[in-house]
């Protein structure tokens, strides 16, 4: 009884001390449980509890992060920001392929233009590379003829020859570089016709839905308005 009643009066103590300088609850390494005017240096970054004059938490501070914590948390951190950046640019990249094409046909129009014009052009090196194979043989059969006969080749030549395979390499490349567009072009678009068909999926289940909910509306006050009658 007499230890009760100084439990007591000592916790009365501490919680007139907290109206001036506050009152602070810590577990130490132990589990005991302790309460002071003042948090031990030792258990500052262990977790603790501010209280007011009642005894009850006013303010909790949890325990210091540990290094491995931190980078933890910055790292769930910069992924969560780098998810929300996506899902923003996602809603602008639907906003637009839905306000340019208005149909599934829009798209395919636009897939179907851009590999005509693509195709011209795969069309015309061809013709470019075709013509220029022909002009290094035509070259490479006159240095072989004058070399056969025991005539001296010009410098001319060999640096027309030159030329002409510069300019066969850098067709070829082009040309190369029109096929790699033209399968960008078929990846692109078939990805924008596939994306465009779950967002009209999404508006046709989103338009069934509202006319589920006003079907539901429209039964309800019809059935009241027969009651009252």
């Amino acid at each position: 009884m007499r230890a009760s009643r100084l439990l007591i009066l000592m916790m009365s103590a501490l919680f007139t001390v907290s109206a001036q300088a506050g009152l602070y609850r810590w577990v130490d390494e132990f589990g005991a449980v302790h309460y002071g005017d003042k948090v031990p240096a030792k258990y500052l970054k262990q977790e603790h509890q501010e209280l007011n004059e009642q005894g009850t938490t006013v303010k909790k501070h949890d325990r210091a992060m540990t290094s491995e914590e931190k980078a933890e948390k910055k790292r769930l951190e910069a992924e969560r920001k780098r998810l929300e950046n996506e899902k923003r640019a996602q809603a602008l990249r639907d906003r637009v392929l839905t306000d340019t094409y208005t149909t599934e046909r829009d798209l395919v129009a636009a897939k179907d233009a851009r590999l005509d014009a693509i195709d011209s052009q795969l069309q015309l090196s061809k013709e470019l590379i075709k013509n220029t194979e022909e002009k290094v043989e035509k070259t490479s059969k006159l240095i072989e003829s004058l070399k056969a006969s025991g005539k001296m080749v010009p410098e001319s030549t060999y640096a027309k020859l030159e030329r002409e395979k510069l300019a066969l390499a850098t067709q070829k490349g082009v040309q190369q570089g029109h096929q790699i567009k033209r399968e960008e072009v078929i990846v692109q678009f078939d990805g924008y016709i596939e994306r465009f068909r779950e967002l009209m999926a999404e508006k046709q289940k989103r338009r069934e839905a509202y006319e589920k909910r006003k079907a539901a509306r429209n039964r309800a006050a019809s059935g009241l308005t027969s009651i009252e009658e």
